[in-house]
């Protein structure tokens, strides 16, 4: 098979494209010729060195293709099938073993390309809107990089339970987008100050959560900006990791409250995983959610879309076509 490798932790560069055997897959779980992978900053993250990963790895948490071998005693798919997975791994390759429980099957009206982006960012939006802050309506949210894949997703679900959204966006592409996302209000930081912003827009109140994928260049205005008893949701770090807090600063600051979420935790109990890519793909089909891609790659330039998300001039999501 073909696939993306990384022998050592390092910059785009590392990411090489090799022949390696076709998988085996062990009991219960499938081998799935794989249409197309996502981009995620998790993959960046694990490719510097940043999140500590066995060398050498195959990046890519997410994917969407065909199943096309089963392990022993799998019987709830078949070969042919059509799935989608959001939080497996070594999915920057044509083929890819992944175990069921991971595995999403696929309704007629969602394509491939189309699960691949949305798999791993719209189930987290969906944990974010709906389980670690279930957002009310008449709330105000701010979302920092609010065009990019995981912020539109956000801020249209976000919208949709009746929020008010506050986005930051660097251009007026950007913008646009948010805006068509369904944010209220879009402050460009390159050339607003987001905190004075954000503290205009509410005049002074704050807001009631902040959405922060940005981490250093963002974390410490965030607080600023939250309303007493805010929360914090820092979901990223694609300015930097985020240095050690002074928890009395939020007692000071009001009481605030301060989440560190991984998908992970939001995939843990029997049936979440069915329950928010079924809600996904509902609100899909319906209209009612977008998923934009904003560029496709093939597979073998990945450090090309590795170089092209860390530059944060993209839009919507990223694809590794096989």
């Amino acid at each position: 098979m073909r696939a993306i490798q990384v022998a050592a932790p390092g910059g785009p560069e590392t990411l090489a494209s090799v022949e390696l055997p076709d998988p085996t897959p062990g009991p219960g779980e499938v081998v799935v010729a794989n249409t197309a992978a996502g981009v995620n900053f998790i993959d960046t993250y694990q490719r510097s060195g940043v999140y500590p990963v066995s060398y050498p790895f195959i990046p890519g948490q997410e994917g969407a293709g065909r199943v096309i071998g089963l392990g022993e005693g799998v019987t709830e798919f078949a070969e042919g099938d059509r799935v989608a997975w959001g939080k497996g791994t070594s999915s920057y390759a044509d083929r890819v073993v992944v175990p069921t429980a991971d595995l999403v099957r696929l309704p007629e009206s969602i394509d491939e390309r189309t699960a691949a982006a949305l798999m791993l960012q719209g189930l987290t939006a969906h944990y974010l809107a709906v389980s670690t802050h279930p957002i009310a309506s008449g709330e105000t949210v701010l979302i920092h990089a609010a065009a990019g894949g995981l912020g539109l997703l956000l801020t249209q679900l976000a919208a949709t339970r009746g929020a008010r959204v506050i986005a930051t966006v660097s251009t007026a592409e950007k913008e646009a987008l948010a805006r068509e996302a369904g944010a209220a209000e879009v402050i460009r930081y390159t050339e607003t100050d987001f905190v004075a912003g954000v503290r205009e827009l509410t005049d002074g109140a704050g807001v009631d959560v902040v959405y922060d994928g940005v981490g250093k260049d963002t974390f410490d205005g965030g607080l600023k900006v939250l309303r007493r008893r805010g929360l914090m949701v820092l979901l990223g770090g694609s300015s930097g990791q985020v240095p050690p807090v002074d928890l009395q600063r939020l007692n000071s600051s009001g009481a605030l409250y301060v989440t560190r979420p991984s998908l992970v935790h939001y995939l843990a109990e029997p049936g979440e995983l069915a329950w928010r890519a079924g809600e996904l793909f509902d609100a899909v089909a319906a209209g009612a959610l977008r998923v934009r891609v904003g560029h496709e790659y093939p597979l073998a330039e990945a450090a090309a879309a590795h170089t092209a998300l860390a530059s944060r001039g993209t839009t919507g999501k990223l694809l590794l076509l096989t």
